[in-house]
């Protein structure tokens, strides 16, 4: 026998059994992965298939759990996974909204009729008579008509805000707020918890050092953790005695305010009187008892005597609200029979705007979009490029404006139907913020507003369909990019 030779073969079998051993461990966890993998590729495949609204988007989403293992699944959940719809609903459960008005449905016919339809069915408010709604252009004449309202308030002071900024205009107001609060008037004031971040001092603090009882709409913090630039409240709104409101685009601050020919911004407000306010101050309830809980007891409105205008309210929101907005828009402008002008400071479309707009053009109607030649967000302003060029191709009419920055939004149809208030058409608007917009059925407000829009559209610059290949690559690449991103914009 070879020396070594027994420890030798005794060796053998262990070493076997450790190879089958490793072998089999390999195995077993190749195995487990697999298993993983298949479970979570089978979970987020179901998942986007039953709440996918968009089958091709759908379809990439499953090719993407499956192809890519484990990772393309948690990129699912990172992005694929619609939460802020999910997290307003959460965050809002029980906060319905009341029956606002007194329930009176003012009569209409013909193409008022059709529209009526639809906003009955998608907002399930009355459409309200005898109001009356005035214009008012800039800062200039919004803030004093504002002002002057809070000053001579007796019961009531109910204010929402974007931003609000702590300069010399926005003093005044907490000023007029506080000596309000000091005379015992009941002021309540919203301010979203993210848009208060371009003031400094914070408005907040210093409303409630003046006496006024104000209040964040979900205000970022690390614990608990709430850190969304989703979920803002986007709304501006001011009633006063539940008698006179204020709604449009404007927030409160001096970049609203400025000289003839040297202003930073050019905007449009609305004063309101009438039945209309009740749905007005509804929604500004169901916020403030959102952000404070906070009830408000209802307000009783008087309609105006000889108000000329039908009007109701539209609130949209990531909650039970979404796409409200978008549907009484997309109905607004497929019975347009003869005009649809639109002034929005962003214009992102989703698929079903663009091919209501395309389809109108197509019909004969006169399709008209004014956007600034340059906005404060030249991201935007780049996406909206791209998003245009269909449109022009189908016939409808794009005019940029120069400076300054028109940050006004107006939808007006066929001279006798408009839509006012806080929303932009773009993505964070109609699907991440919340939002409030007025109909108007009143031809003569409506005229006026189709004339304003007509004015700016003359002093425009046309834009063109660009032939292919005529305009400068890295511009087009540019655009590109920046539309490929715009559902994040």
């Amino acid at each position: 026998m070879r020396p070594g030779g027994t420890g030798e073969t005794a060796t053998q079998p262990g070493l076997q059994m450790a190879g089958v051993n490793l072998h089999g461990l390999m195995g077993h966890r190749a195995a487990l992965l697999f298993g993983l993998y298949v479970a979570c590729a089978s979970v987020a495949a179901i998942h986007a298939l039953l709440t996918k609204p968009d089958p091709r988007g759908t379809f990439i989403w499953i090719l993407l759990c499956w192809l890519f293992p484990l990772a393309g699944p948690a990129l699912y959940v990172l992005f694929g996974v619609n939460r802020v719809r999910t997290r307003a609903r959460q965050l809002r459960a029980g906060l319905t909204a009341r029956p606002a008005g007194d329930g009176s449905v003012a009569s209409t016919d013909g193409f008022a009729a059709q529209l009526r339809r639809i906003g009955d069915a998608v907002t399930h408010r009355p459409l309200l008579a005898d109001n009356s709604v005035r214009l008012l252009e800039n800062g200039e004449r919004a803030f004093p008509a504002m002002l002057a309202a809070i000053r001579q308030a007796r019961r009531s002071v109910w204010m929402t805000s974007y931003i609000f900024d702590t300069d010399a205009i926005g003093r005044q107001f907490i000023d007029a707020l506080g000596q309000a609060s000091a005379r015992g008037v009941q002021v309540r004031v919203l301010i979203d918890g993210v848009g208060e971040w371009y003031s400094w001092p914070h408005p907040v603090r210093l409303l409630r050092r003046a006496g006024v009882r104000a209040a964040r709409f979900l205000p970022p913090r690390l614990l608990p953790p709430m850190l969304a630039l989703n979920l803002r409240n986007h709304r501006k709104l001011l009633l006063v005695d539940g008698e006179q409101g204020f709604v449009g685009g404007m927030n409160i601050g001096g970049r609203e305010v400025g000289k003839p020919n040297h202003r930073r911004m050019a905007d449009l407000h609305f004063e309101l009187h009438g039945a209309v306010i009740a749905q007005l101050a509804e929604a500004f309830g169901v916020d403030w008892s959102f952000a404070t809980g906070e009830s408000l007891a209802p307000i009783a409105c008087r309609p105006v005597p000889g108000g000329q205008s039908l009007c109701r309210v539209i609130t949209e929101g990531p909650d039970e609200d979404l796409d409200k907005l978008l549907f009484v828009i997309v109905g607004a402008i497929s019975i347009a029979h003869r005009q649809v002008l639109i002034m929005t400071p962003y214009f992102i479309p989703p698929p079903e705007l663009t091919a209501a707009l395309q389809a109108a053009a197509l019909r004969g109607v006169e399709v008209c979009l004014v956007l600034p030649e340059r906005s404060n967000l030249r991201y935007v302003d780049w996406a909206s490029r791209r998003w245009v060029q269909p449109l022009l191709q189908r016939g409808v009419q794009v005019y940029l404006q120069p400076p300054p920055f028109s940050h006004s939004k107006l939808l007006v149809i066929d001279g006798s139907y408009a839509q006012i208030g806080s929303a932009n058409l773009d993505p964070r608007s109609l699907r991440l913020n919340f939002e409030i917009a007025v109909e108007i059925y009143d031809s003569a407000v409506c005229g006026e507003l189709a004339s304003y829009v007509l004015g700016a559209r003359a002093h425009a610059t046309t834009l063109a369909p660009e032939p292919t290949g005529r305009r400068h690559m890295g511009r087009r690449l540019r655009d590109s990019l920046f539309w490929l991103l715009s559902p994040y914009l």
